[in-house]
């Protein structure tokens, strides 16, 4: 057998044994902590909505932002963004909530939007406050669309 079909059968086995241990871990995950993970994401929705109705535009990014500071693992750093966009879309209206916020495409103006806004309110200029923000960015971007007449939903963010 020559060499070269040694060595291409050896990666494409290696190769295969990692493919199947990922599945594998794969459905493990989704076993354990799907279930908690549908339940954290319907009660971050259903805590937005309620706590929306009784706040502004930027209420809702105040105490997201709370929330995202005090969130201790990507199951509770989820349900904060589902908070947040549950809430903005059921709170009143903040006057110029979105005047000057960048569309999720202006790469570089985003990123120092996000900066300038995790500073400007004393937060460190961490992956979990600009979150906040990119869902800000995502929500304006929706309103200033809805208000053009297009109800093509914005690209997802990536």
């Amino acid at each position: 057998m020559p060499t070269w079909l040694k060595v291409t059968l050896i990666v494409g086995g290696i190769l295969f044994v990692l493919f199947v241990g990922l599945v594998l871990a794969g459905v493990y995950v989704v076993r354990t902590y799907g279930p908690g993970l549908v339940e954290t994401t319907k009660q971050g929705a259903e805590e937005g909505g309620t706590f929306g109705q009784g706040t502004d535009n930027e209420g809702c990014v105040s105490e997201s932002l709370t929330r995202h500071q005090s969130a201790q693992g990507i199951g509770e750093m989820i349900k904060a963004n589902i908070f947040l966009r549950s809430c903005l879309e059921t709170s009143r209206a903040t006057p110029r909530f979105c005047e000057g916020v960048p569309g999720r495409l202006e790469f570089v103006k985003s990123a120092q939007w996000q900066a300038d806004q995790c500073k400007s309110r004393g937060h460190q200029d961490g992956a979990a406050c600009k979150q906040v923000f990119k869902h800000v960015q995502e929500f304006c971007e929706q309103r200033r669309m809805e208000e053009a007449g297009d109800t093509t939903p914005p690209p997802p963010a990536r």
